[in-house]
């Protein structure tokens, strides 16, 4: 879905460029943002001739160190070409920011669909377990990736994975929280006081692996490219998929929907020790120990992606600000869960 053709940059200067680096794509005829997203904004450029082209930027202003990283967005799906993982096929990163006022890089369009509603309500029921069937399958597939082959092995410190992101991201928190949250002191400060309970495996981990960064086949179970690797690095697995079942965790409904509450058996979903069942056979695995840590780990990081969000928001370099402050809603859900893991561990 694609919102105004107002631009913040020059589609001129946009145009010329593109001419040099991309001249098979043909001239470049209309340029419009995507709705949605908070982190890149993205892009839908209609060339002369048909084809279709994306490309997600930097946002303007001034921004947290290391945040909005789309050359290693690019670098990471450029090197899972033919991994089995599926993305979308990189063309072009441009680092100099003189062309339109900040890094960005060109992608290929899919023509699929983005489904936003865990209960899957738009897909008939006796299809929507396989649709979570090929969401596991593809989490499986990424953390089976072979780090060397990709050229992939500088691309993320090994090891302490979850000590460097419990520093980073309270770090980000602190630096950039707009209100006072007790509750999230109280989750930081258990987690940098609790050890990890395994950090014994070194995968690529996609960071923000969930139902509306994937684009799907638009009539069958078929992941066709998952989207938005901005916070891609090496890591450990089960931060990805605790991640995607914090999410459903959450309230049903909103900008950042959920599955709480939710029968899932009666919509024809499978249970969460079901998905989990589905990742570990598609990862080679049997088991899944420790869950709550990894779950309170999400939810602490989740809670200072939303904050600084809301940071960008106060601060006018928000990509979608209405947006933004549904999600910030969920700020409190994700500390309850939080502090529910905790008190479980």
């Amino acid at each position: 879905m694609t919102g105004t053709s107002d631009l913040d940059f020059s589609q001129a200067a946009l145009s010329e460029y593109l001419l040099k680096v991309l001249p098979d794509a043909g001239p470049l005829q209309s340029v419009s943002r995507f709705k949605g997203g908070q982190s890149n904004p993205t892009y839908l450029l209609q060339m002369q001739g048909g084809r279709k082209l994306v490309m997600r930027r930097k946002p303007f202003g001034d921004l947290l160190k290391s945040a909005h990283a789309v050359d290693r967005e690019y670098r990471v799906q450029k090197a899972l070409a033919g991994s089995g993982v599926p993305v979308a096929a990189m063309l072009h990163l441009c680092e100099d920011d003189s062309v339109i006022g900040a890094m960005f890089y060109v992608m290929d369009h899919i023509e699929g669909r983005i489904i936003w509603d865990p209960q899957l309500s738009e897909i008939p029921k006796p299809e929507r377990h396989a649709y979570y069937e090929r969401m596991a399958q593809t989490l499986g597939a990424l953390h089976s990736v072979d780090i060397e082959a990709t050229s992939l092995s500088d691309f993320g410190r090994p090891g302490n994975y979850y000590q460097r992101q419990i520093a980073r991201w309270g770090r980000a928190f602190r630096d950039g929280k707009t209100v006072e949250r007790p509750d999230m002191d109280r989750v930081m400060a258990w987690l940098e006081a609790t050890p990890c309970p395994a950090d014994d495996r070194v995968t690529l981990v996609h960071g923000d692996y969930r139902l509306d960064n994937m684009m799907f086949h638009p009539h069958a179970p078929q992941v066709l490219a998952v989207l938005d690797w901005e916070i891609s690095t090496l890591g450990h697995p089960f931060a990805d998929i605790s991640y995607q079942c914090m999410q459903w965790r959450l309230p049903a409904g909103g900008a950042f929907p959920g599955l709480a509450g939710v029968d899932r058996i009666a919509h024809g979903l499978p249970t969460e020790d079901e998905y989990i069942a589905l990742y570990c056979r598609a990862a080679g695995i049997s088991s899944i120990p420790h869950w709550p840590y990894y779950m309170a780990f999400n939810c602490f990081r989740m809670v200072a992606i939303l904050e600084g969000i809301l940071r960008r928001i106060k601060d006018g370099t928000a990509a979608d600000p209405e947006r933004g402050r549904e999600m910030g809603k969920v700020i409190p859900d994700l500390l309850a869960v939080a502090l529910e893991q905790i008190e479980t561990h």
